[in-house]
């Protein structure tokens, strides 16, 4: 039953590598400088050692987006984004994988009243209008690069074939390496926090987390969707919307490569961050817009009177087609799941509005004034509470997501044993793991009041004020705490 729930995510991730690895060697094989089996044995072995390697960076962002609970939930979401896709990709259009699974992500709260974090769908949107953009500037600062090397050192036409074929190699590994670090994060993201998998160790020295299973898993199947049905979608990149030379091509698939890896990299982000500068956003974005924008870019250098704006047009309006098909089959098809099929989609979880919830409120700006007529209540589910918030007059969805995430009710018990155990020195400090030690045998409803603890037992729990220079340390610490509360977390025997 485990391996046919999580199907929807291997359909879905053999969707992506049929529809977007296409966009990072297609423009190579269209051009004839590499055959369709070379390239795609380069992307199936970078894709799987990119999602190994780095895929953690953007999955965190759709796990905020929308916390689906229960497994039948995470089928339904990844299916309904597959299915989306993989509609348009038989009618030859290449799509934002992006896209449709924030779409069914979205459909997935509005059938079981959960709320979307409008901060991260904003940051999400926002990266779909700088994806292209970026990936535009970048191939247009390439190629012409490219052309002034290649007029002043007056090179022989069969050499600069041979270099071209070789460049192209190292860029498709690259860009390979970039779409597993970025795109996993589509495929398994909504399976973190139902996932199937347990951790394996081996020879009591060897450990295979369940998170890492669920990215390899992805990886392969992304892999396949490579290898069974990739060679469909190259052709509308790789030279519809501009014909491409060999020397554009690879100036297309770098600059689309360079913009994919900024938003995975999470040691590129310190690295910015720590020169003072804000901390790139790591988050799942599109190949698809990345080489239109990259092809583009090239039509642009060349005076941009032979890019084919049809066929622009037409993808625009996929990209704008794609989160709406995806968010209603996702709504269709949770209520199918739910009703017919008598699987739970969603976990009910309990929220109370107490004294010290309110006093947490009132830290974040948000006015409690209403929400008092609540309090001393259970409620049973999320689609109860939302009902209760609307009734007071609370309907502004970010701040109905941040009651949500302080009212919850869960259960935490930290034990000292457990923390030495589980809590890596090399990641932890030793300050920290003391800190925590500190809590043996205490007991908590919310996960922001075990923060509240650690702040007043250790500055190395807190975070610093919430400034772009901070942001890199700032999201390190939230990692911790969220590795800290799946690890003391009482799972519901349910």
């Amino acid at each position: 039953m485990v391996w046919f729930l999580i199907t929807s995510g291997l359909f879905l991730g053999w969707s992506l590598g049929a529809n977007d690895a296409a966009n990072i060697f297609g423009t190579a094989v269209s051009t004839r400088m590499l055959k369709f089996k070379v390239a795609a044995g380069i992307a199936c072995v970078f894709i799987i050692i990119g999602a190994m390697v780095d895929g953690a960076g953007a999955t965190h962002t759709l796990g905020v987006l929308g916390d689906v609970n229960a497994l039948a939930g995470s089928f339904t979401v990844a299916l309904a984004a597959a299915l989306s896709v993989t509609i348009l990709i038989r009618r030859g259009l290449p799509v934002s994988v992006s896209q449709a699974i924030v779409g069914a992500i979205i459909g997935w709260n509005i059938f079981t009243s959960s709320p979307t974090d409008i901060k991260s769908l904003i940051n999400i949107i926002i990266t779909w209008i700088i994806n292209p953009a970026l990936a535009c500037g970048f191939t247009f600062l390439i190629f012409n690069g490219l052309k002034y090397i290649v007029a002043k050192s007056k090179i022989h036409m069969l050499e600069l074939d041979i270099y071209t074929r070789f460049g192209l190699i190292i860029v498709a590994a690259f860009g390979s390496y970039s779409l597993g670090a970025n795109n996993v994060s589509k495929v398994i993201g909504v399976f973190i926090t139902s996932s199937p998998f347990k951790d394996m160790v081996f020879f009591n020295y060897f450990q295979i987390s369940g998170i890492t299973q669920l990215y390899l898993v992805g990886a392969l199947s992304m892999a396949l969707g490579v290898i069974t049905y990739s060679h469909k979608t190259i052709s509308t990149i790789g030279s519809q919307i501009y014909k491409l030379t060999p020397l554009s091509a690879f100036a297309c698939i770098l600059g689309a490569s360079i913009t994919l890896f900024m938003f995975s990299s999470e040691g590129l982000s310190r690295i910015i961050n720590s020169i003072g500068l804000p901390a790139i956003p790591l988050v799942p974005v599109s190949i698809t817009q990345s080489m239109v924008g990259a092809v583009t870019g090239i039509g642009l250098a060349k005076g941009g009177r032979y890019i084919n704006y049809k066929i622009i047009g037409k993808i625009a309006l996929g990209w704008l087609i794609t989160p709406i098909s995806a968010a209603l089959i996702c709504l269709v098809s949770l209520f199918f799941v739910q009703n017919v099929f008598q699987q739970r989609v969603v976990n009910p979880i309990s929220f109370e509005v107490t004294v010290p919830v309110l006093s947490e409120l009132n830290k974040t700006g948000i006015a409690t004034d209403d929400l008092k007529r609540l309090t001393e209540k259970v409620f049973a589910n999320q689609s109860e509470f939302r009902q209760s918030l609307n009734d007071i007059g609370i309907e502004k969805e970010s701040v109905i997501f941040k009651i949500f995430q302080t009212a919850k009710v869960e259960s935490y018990r930290i034990d000292s044993n457990f923390a030495k155990q589980k809590l890596n020195p090399i990641y932890f400090s030793h300050e920290q793991i003391d800190a925590v030690k500190k809590l043996h045998n205490e007991n908590f409803k919310h996960s922001w009041q075990i923060e509240d603890r650690l702040n007043l037992l250790s500055e190395e729990w807190r975070f610093l004020p919430d400034v772009p220079q901070n942001a890199g340390y700032n999201k390190e610490i939230g990692k911790k705490y969220e590795l800290l509360f799946s690890t003391f977390k009482i799972q519901d025997s349910k």
